[in-house]
This record gives C-alpha cells, sequence and structure tokens, in this order.
C-alpha cells in the first residue's frame, strides 16, 4: 500500500495542547488542518498516513489525544486501524498509547454518544 507522510515537526517544533482556544499549534488544529484532510486523501486513495512524531520537543499528552482520537468520529475504525501508522524512534511508547489506549477509548465515547468537544 503507498504512503503518506505528514511530520508533526513540519506543524511545529513545540506544539500545544488540546485546544485551539487554549493556545498556538494544538492538536485540535493540526487534526483539522492536517490529519483529517490527508486520511481523507489516504481513504479515497487506499493509501496509508504515516505519521512521524519525532523530532520535536516534546508533547502534551492532550495534543496526541485529541489529534489522533477525532479520526474515530469522522471515520470507519477499521479505515483507522488498517490506514494510520505512527512511527517515532525518540518515543516509541506514543504509538503503543495511541492504538491501545487513545482510540479505544474515543471509540467507546462516541459508542456511548458522547459528542466530541470542537472549539474551531
Amino acid at each position: 500500500m503507498e504512503k503518506e507522510l505528514i511530520r508533526v515537526l513540519d506543524f511545529a517544533e513545540y506544539p500545544g495542547v488540546r485546544y485551539i482556544e487554549q493556545g498556538d499549534d494544538t492538536g485540535e488544529e493540526f487534526y483539522n488542518k492536517k490529519i483529517k484532510p490527508l486520511f481523507e486523501k489516504c481513504v479515497a486513495e487506499n493509501k496509508k498516513l504515516v505519521v512521524d512524531l519525532d523530532g520535536t520537543a516534546g508533547y502534551a499528552s492532550s495534543f496526541l489525544d485529541e489529534c489522533f482520537g477525532n479520526l474515530v468520529y469522522d471515520f470507519e475504525y477499521k479505515d483507522i486501524i488498517e490506514r494510520l501508522e505512527i512511527i517515532s524512534l525518540e518515543e516509541s511508547d506514543w504509538k503503543d498509547i495511541i492504538f491501545n489506549e487513545t482510540l479505544p477509548e474515543w471509540l467507546k465515547k462516541k459508542n456511548d454518544g458522547q459528542p466530541r468537544k470542537q472549539t474551531s
């Protein structure tokens, strides 16, 4: 399967927190401007989206939670699992946290009828 690559470092060296209303370079902004449109493209073109987390100054867990959890509300869960690839040589735990905690937690919220908060 062909791949599309996005590097968080190309978005921000110092990623912010969760919501746009809280400051700059947030997880919500990264999701809306980068991840969502590229993931839509990957689904349409039968590609995989590869997100490279390396090279930034670090992450607030809320940034990663917001920018990956939102996928669950906009796409089929099976597509997310099949088409999303997370790479990080600097912090290998992030991949496990996103796939084993973040995505399942957001899926449970969605299935329980909890709306997501959007500030933009």
